[in-house]
């Protein structure tokens, strides 16, 4: 199946914020209202985590999450965490420590009034104390999500070990990624040598590709 061409649809609520740094989207009939940084890139929206919530939200029975154990690394500002939250997934997000802060203070904020499955915040750096921090024989999830994670190429080969050791029998891997630079498809080959890998969808307004393995 060829993938599917997409545009990434502006879900902004029109709405006055008196904050330069919250954003304010709409997902699954939710308002979801995100407080970026400009201090770490983890905690800034990217084209990515646009693309994979617009397709989660459109795609509910082909890729059904409701009571999954979700496992999202690279979390950023935890709008993807939010959006599996809501469709029904036991969600863990998962970022370096700087941005645990307001990954939490988004995720609070956003389900304190709704009735599902708190999302856990963890720490994880790619490629580090994966078995310790997160047991094989314990931790089994059912998808790993993750948007715009390859950007900086000292990260590229632990972000690869982080999901392979993730990636359990019947785990889906679920990647969406602003294409910029010969590395990200660099990347893109390694991951196709190892997983069975489909383009699910393009945008190609914005060169994001989001991937199923």
């Amino acid at each position: 199946d060829s993938p599917v061409t997409l545009k990434i649809l502006q879900n902004w609520v029109p709405k006055v914020s008196h904050y330069f740094d919250k954003e304010h989207y709409t997902y699954v009939g939710h308002q979801i209202v995100i407080q970026e940084s400009i201090e770490h890139f983890g905690a800034v929206v990217w084209p990515g985590a646009l693309a994979l919530s617009q397709y989660l939200e459109s795609n509910q029975e082909q890729l059904n999450l409701k009571d999954k154990k979700v496992l999202e690394i690279g979390a950023g500002t935890g709008l993807v965490s939010i959006v599996a939250c809501i469709l029904g997934a036991y969600v863990t997000a998962t970022d370096l420590p700087e941005v645990l802060e307001n990954l939490s203070y988004n995720i609070s904020r956003n389900i304190q009034n709704m009735d599902m499955h708190k999302p856990e915040v963890r720490k994880l750096v790619w490629g580090e104390s994966l078995n310790e921090d997160f047991p094989a024989s314990t931790y089994h999830y059912d998808f790993l999500l993750a948007t715009d994670v390859v950007y900086h190429q000292a990260a590229l080969e632990p972000l690869l070990a982080t999901m392979v050791y993730f990636c359990k029998p019947g785990t889906v891997l679920l990647w969406a990624n602003k294409f910029r630079f010969s590395t990200d498809y660099e990347f893109l080959e390694k991951l196709s040598n190892i997983f069975n890998t489909t383009i699910l969808a393009e945008f190609p307004e914005s060169n994001v590709k989001l991937l199923k393995a």
